[in-house]
């Protein structure tokens, strides 16, 4: 049986073979001729490396001086979440969990409560989040919370997540992440909104 194989199929070398034949159609042979005087003495190799550094001076600097100049993002740009509010100053969210679902960190956790007379202008919905936590040591900024909520009442805006010195402040709360009110703070809720939340009503 194995004299028939080997009859029948070609060795595993020869198609190897082959196949790097086909892969390496564009490879070029190196030339190994002896180096002249001045190649072994490397001083045309270290003029032209200087001569393309001594050309970057008259380049426009690439480099932004952060905070003073700020570079524009991407249109598909996403930082820090922030929960919304409606045109009355309501929040939206509703505690339905989605958002907690979908996050693939599991960075999200909340815990609901229901409404009580005389909070109709504080929350739209009857049940609200009582407590709404995104630990940002988890997101990877995938923006499935912001597909997930039915309510628009989360989405990710054009903003990083500043720096902090302690673990704990990497935790944002409620009050971290409930953007300002319209009604009473518009000129805040204008800011946080951004250009992203404009599409958002």
């Amino acid at each position: 049986m194995a004299d028939v194989n080997r009859l029948i199929l070609p060795p595993l070398k020869e198609l190897e073979k082959e196949e790097m034949q086909s892969l390496t159609n564009r490879s070029k042979q190196v030339e190994r001729k002896p180096m002249s005087f001045w190649e072994s003495m490397y001083l045309p190799s270290i003029f032209k490396g200087m001569a393309i550094t001594f050309s970057h001076l008259f380049k426009k600097n690439p480099t932004i001086s952060y905070p003073e100049e700020k570079r524009p993002f991407s249109a598909v740009f996403r930082g820090v979440q922030i929960l919304n509010r409606d045109e009355e100053g309501r929040e939206r969210c509703t505690a339905c969990g989605l958002c907690a679902v979908a996050c693939p960190a599991e960075a999200i956790t909340m815990e609901a409560a229901e409404r009580q007379p005389g909070e109709e202008h504080l929350y739209k919905e009857e049940k609200y989040a009582a407590k709404y936590e995104i630990n940002m040591l988890r997101c990877i900024f995938c923006g499935l919370c912001e597909e997930a909520c039915p309510k628009d009442a989360v989405y990710l805006t054009q903003t990083f997540a500043p720096a902090n010195y302690d673990r704990k402040g990497f935790i944002y709360g409620k009050d971290d992440l409930l953007i300002p009110n319209p009604v009473t703070e518009p000129e805040q809720y204008a800011k946080a909104k951004g250009t992203i939340g404009k599409e958002i009503k």
